[in-house]
C-alpha cells in the first residue's frame, strides 16, 4: 500500500524553515531514506496488528513522498501514512509533523496558536496535552510488549520442522541437509530477535539450540571441528538460557564425542562427566554420556573405568523413563548404537576376549541397524558398527568376513560421506596393509577397492557444502 498518489493529499505550501518531521527523523537518526522506509513498514505491521484492518501491514513510502514530507510539500497525508505517522510519533498529529519546526510568529508562549499545540516542545503548549502525549506514548508501549510474533501455531511449525530435520538427519547427505538447518536456524534467530511471551521465549530458545546442535553434529560429519566446537558452544548456552537439562546434557555429549574423535579423550572424559550433572527426567542422554566416557577411558587404556562405565550405561537403560525431552531421531541413542559404542570400547582395549566381546556386540548392531526400513537406517552409525565389525574380523584373522562389512560401507559413503566413517576407513586400509595375510587375494582386492573408493571422492570434504 504505497503512499504515491499526491492528488489525494493536501497541496503543498511553502515553508520558511526545516518541517518537524524531518526534524525529528534527524534526531533520531532516520534521516537516510532506506532507514525511514524500513522503521516504517516495520510499523504499519505493528499497526495492523495492534488496530487493524490486516491491510494496513503493506504500507511502505516511495521515495519522493520521503522527501515531500520533509520539506513540506504536503499538507495533510492520506488516511493510511497519517495513522502510520502518528503510530511512529506518538502524541503528534501527522498534520503538525508537516508543518516548520519552529512555532508560527506571533504565537504566545502561553497561548499558543491551536495549529502549534500538539508540537513535541513542551513549552509550545499546555501541561494537560504533555500529560496526556505521555500517556497515549507509554499505552501504545504497553500495547506493542503486549502483542507477540510468536503465537502457538508459529511454534508448533518451528518444532515439527526441527523434528522431520532431526529425524531424517541420519539418513540423509549432510552438506544439502547443513543449509537446510542453517535456514530454519535463521529463523528461529529472528523469531528470538522479535517480542513474545517469556513461557515462548524459552521453548525458542530450545528450538534454536536444537538447531545449532545440529548444525555442530553436521559441522563434525563434515570434518570442521573448529566450526562443531563454536556450533555446540551456542546450543549449550541456549540450553542454559532456557535451563533445559535434556538439551544440555545432550550437547555436553556432543562436545566430548568431538574431543574424543580430536584425540583428546581426557578432554571427553571430563565433558562428558560435566554433562552428568544436568539429569534429565527422561530419555537417553546420560546413557550416551557413560558410553562416550566408555570409549575415551577406552582410548586411555583405562580398561577398569571403561567397563565400569559400560556397566553403568547398561544400568541406566534398565530403569530408563521412556520418552525423551528431545526430538528423537539424531538426538536419540537407541540400544543398537549403545552396542557399537561398546564394541568400539572393546577394540581399544585389545587382547583376545575383548576382541569376541567387540565382535559380538558390533554384530548385534549391525543386525539391528539393518532390521529398520531403508528410508529410516542409521547410515553413518551402521557404517561405523560395520567398521568396528570389520576389525574385530580382520584381528582374528577372518579377511573375507571383513571384507564384507567394508564393501558395504564403501557402498555407503559413496552416497553419504562422513569425516569419521573416512577415517576408520584409512584406519582399517593401514591395518590391513600389516596384516599377516596382507599378500592374499582378498586382501589384496579389498585395498584396491578401498584405493578405488578413496581416488573417486575429493581430498577434503567441502566446506559445509553439497557432497
Amino acid at each position: 500500500m504505497p503512499d504515491k498518489d499526491p492528488g489525494h493529499e493536501g497541496a503543498a505550501v511553502e515553508q520558511s524553515g526545516p518541517t518537524l518531521f524531518q526534524t525529528l527523523i534527524s534526531q533520531r537518526g532516520w534521516q537516510d531514506y532506506q532507514v525511514f522506509k524500513r522503521r516504517y513498514e516495520q510499523a504499519a505491521k505493528q499497526l495492523a496488528e495492534l488496530e487493524g484492518p490486516p491491510s494496513i501491514a503493506t504500507a511502505t513510502i516511495e521515495k519522493r513522498q520521503f522527501f515531500r514530507y520533509a520539506h513540506g510539500e504536503v499538507r495533510t497525508p492520506q488516511t493510511v501514512a497519517r495513522r502510520v505517522l502518528e503510530f511512529m510519533f506518538p502524541g503528534i498529529p501527522a498534520a503538525r509533523l508537516l508543518e516548520p519546526a519552529e512555532p508560527k510568529q506571533g504565537a504566545s508562549p502561553h497561548h499558543p496558536a491551536a495549529d502549534d499545540r500538539n508540537a513535541v516542545d513542551p513549552s509550545e503548549y499546555g501541561l494537560e496535552d504533555v500529560v496526556m502525549a505521555a500517556a497515549n506514548e507509554s499505552a501504545q508501549f504497553a500495547a506493542r510488549a503486549e502483542s507477540s510474533n510468536v503465537g502457538p501455531h508459529t511454534l508448533e511449525q518451528l518444532e515439527a520442522d526441527i523434528r522431520r530435520l532431526v529425524i531424517t538427519y541420519p539418513n540423509r547427505p549432510v552438506g544439502p541437509l547443513f543449509r537446510e538447518v542453517r535456514a530454519l536456524r535463521d529463523r528461529a534467530f529472528e523469531l528470538l530477535e522479535g517480542r513474545q511471551p517469556p513461557r515462548y521465549t524459552a521453548d525458542l530458545y530450545v528450538g534454536a539450540g536444537v538447531l545449532c546442535g545440529v548444525l555442530a553434529n553436521a559441522s563434525f560429519d563434515l570434518g570442521r571441528y573448529d566450526a562443531a566446537e563454536t556450533q555446540a558452544r551456542t546450543a549449550f548456552l541456549f540450553g542454559e538460557l532456557a535451563g533445559h537439562n535434556g538439551l544440555r546434557s545432550w550437547v555436553r555429549g556432543l562436545q566430548a564425542l568431538i574431543a574424543y574423535w580430536d584425540g583428546r579423550p581426557a578432554d571427553a572424559v571430563r565433558l562428558a562427566d560435566s554433562g552428568s550433572a544436568f539429569t534429565p527426567e527422561s530419555g537417553t542422554a546420560q546413557i550416551r554420556l557413560e558410553s562416550i566416557k566408555a570409549r575415551a577411558y577406552g582410548q586411555l587404556n583405562r580398561g577398569g573405568d571403561a567397563l565400569a562405565a559400560l556397566s553403568a550405561a547398561d544400568r541406566m537403560r534398565e530403569r530408563l523413563v521412556e520418552g525423551d525431552e528431545l526430538p528423537g531421531g539424531m538426538m536419540a541413542f537407541p540400544v543398537e548404537k549403545q552396542l557399537f559404542y561398546s564394541s568400539s570400547t572393546h577394540l581399544w582395549l585389545a587382547g583376545t576376549q575383548h576382541l569376541s566381546d567387540a565382535e559380538a556386540r558390533a554384530d548385534e548392531a549391525v543386525e539391528m541397524f539393518q532390521s529398520a526400513p531403508p528410508e529410516q537406517q542409521r547410515l553413518g552409525e551402521m557404517s561405523l558398527a560395520r567398521m568396528d565389525l570389520a576389525m574385530a574380523r580382520l584381528g582374528r584373522g577372518d579377511i573375507d568376513g571383513a571384507a564384507t562389512q567394508i564393501h558395504a560401507v564403501l557402498g555407503v559413503s559413496a552416497r553419504r560421506r562422513t569425516e569419521s566413517v573416512d577415517r576408520r576407513i584409512g584406519h582399517f586400509s593401514r591395518q590391513l596393509s600389516l596384516h599377516p595375510g596382507a599378500g592374499a587375494p582378498a586382501a589384496i582386492g579389498l585395498r584396491e577397492a578401498i584405493i578405488a573408493h578413496q581416488e573417486r571422492m575429493p581430498a577434503q570434504l567441502p566446506p559445509g557444502g553439497s557432497q
